[in-house]
């Protein structure tokens, strides 16, 4: 179950305060009272509000300097509504400068009150959903294809979202994993909560516990992802990506249901989900010592396999006219046919990126398109030597088949990424797409196989991976 959005009153004024809390505890509002602006400070040291009420005249130090202190130690925590009983223009002005969401009068209308709280809420799960995505246009979202693959898995999906636990989406890079998990969370009790992704790759390490767990000191409180996320899902990119000391915090969050900021020492409780994902074996990285092993147990409560899309032969017909109409409207682009010779010949393509590489693929060819229909020759031109047709093979040249799986995995990552480096003319740029991989993971991954991107092939192939 989602867990209530939660309301702070702050006023000094008892009869305010709890006809407040009455009126939205009634309509199922989580409420905390502060008399004072060091008990809201607490108050909010505590568990991160979703809503603020802050009444403007207090005794100890007014409304209007409190918002102040909020705005210049890190910003409001919450949409903050400010109560009223005889309030300037000057003061309004003010309050708008320093982000106040809206304002309420004394005495208090029970209709306006809920009216401007629900607003306030839905304007702060929207911010606090944006604060966790990637600076970057999304990608289609939608869970496309009626062949049997996507009906299992969206039967899966259905399954799962009605029970609030731990899911670990597994699958190849491109194949659609935070689509997935947008899914759980859009069928769940949390769906108006707010959802949260982290790239744990592309977190920088000396700042990633900070971004995951917030801080706090003297001067206030700075919310990290997971705050972001709560009441909502917090979604967890390749999650073997963390280092050993995140993963052992991770854990303990898990386990707990709180975090502790960094330079705190108090727990704060936390109601988010957790969906984490990934393209590794995560078996075999806790069986080689680089993955704790009780996290991975934690995060493995419902494991949920997404298929590569050379299994979903019978989806590709569909796939195009999807990612077709999508970027033709978003970007303007004037629309293709993909006919039915196309279709054949792009059923049975590997697809080594996956839905990411088709996604660029189909808007390729209507970026450089000038006819009403796609033709084999641009296709074949747009596949260009990583055209291959989806075929079984029993083994890969080069490969030592006496070599435990892990480090057989790892010869064969760096043949083929040598390999793609080459017909990328060395462009990094070019090879991420090529292979389907965000750059920042890519990086890591040609750094663990030693390899140079800058460094002539030659002196790449000298270089044997230990």
């Amino acid at each position: 179950m989602a867990a209530a959005a939660r309301v702070l009153v702050v006023d000094d004024e008892p009869d305010i305060r709890s006809t407040i809390r009455d009126i939205l505890e009634d309509e199922g509002y989580a409420v905390d009272l502060a008399e004072s602006a060091a008990a809201a400070r607490e108050a909010r040291r505590r568990q991160r509000p979703d809503v603020v009420l802050l009444d403007i005249w207090m005794p100890d130090l007014d409304g209007i300097s409190l918002l102040r202190e909020w705005n210049e130690r890190g910003g409001l925590p919450c949409p903050v509504i400010m109560i009223s009983g005889h309030g300037t223009v000057e003061t309004a002005v003010e309050a708008t400068r320093l982000g106040a969401w809206d304002f309420i009068e004394k005495p208090i209308s029970l209709a306006k009150l809920l009216l401007v709280v629900g607003h306030a809420l839905e304007a702060g799960r929207l911010k606090r959903e944006n604060e966790g995505l990637r600076r970057q246009l999304p990608a289609p979202g939608d869970l496309v294809g009626s062949g049997r693959a996507m009906q299992a898995l969206r039967a899966q999906i259905d399954k799962i979202a009605a029970h609030d636990t731990g899911v670990l989406v597994a699958g190849e890079p491109g194949t659609g994993k935070e689509t997935i998990a947008r899914a759980l969370h859009d069928r769940s009790a949390r769906r108006a909560g707010p959802f949260v992704t982290v790239a744990a790759g592309a977190i920088a390490r000396e700042t990633a516990a900070l971004a995951l767990f917030g801080a706090e000191d003297a001067n206030g409180v700075q919310h990290g992802l997971f705050e972001q996320a709560n009441g909502g899902t917090l979604y967890l990119d390749e999650v073997a990506e963390l280092d050993p000391e995140l993963q052992l915090r991770l854990s303990s969050v898990i386990e707990r249901r709180a975090l502790i900021r960094c330079g705190g020492h108090e727990p704060v409780a936390l109601d988010a989900r957790v969906i984490a994902a990934t393209a590794h074996d995560l078996g075999a990285l806790v069986a080689a010592g680089r993955f704790r092993e009780e996290l991975y147990y934690q995060l493995k409560i419902v494991p949920l396999a997404v298929p590569p899309l050379r299994e979903r032969g019978d989806d590709i017909p569909e796939l195009l006219r999807y990612h077709t109409d999508w970027f033709a409207n978003r970007d303007q682009l004037p629309y293709r046919n993909f006919p039915v010779a196309v279709q054949n010949r792009l059923r049975h393509y590997a697809w080594p990126g996956n839905l990411r590489e088709l996604r660029n693929l189909v808007q390729r060819l209507l970026v450089l398109g000038s006819t009403s229909e796609v033709t084999l020759e641009e296709v074949e031109a747009a596949l260009g030597s990583g055209g291959a047709v989806a075929t079984p093979t029993p083994g890969a040249p080069g490969i030592d088949f006496s070599l435990p799986l892990r480090e057989a995995r790892e010869q064969f990552e760096r043949a083929y990424l040598l390999h793609q480096l080459d017909a990328a003319g060395g462009s990094v740029g070019k090879l991420a797409k090529a292979v389907g991989m965000e750059r920042t993971h890519l990086y890591r991954k040609l750094k663990d196989l030693d390899i140079d991107p800058r460094a002539p092939a030659r002196e790449n192939q000298g270089v044997s991976n230990p």
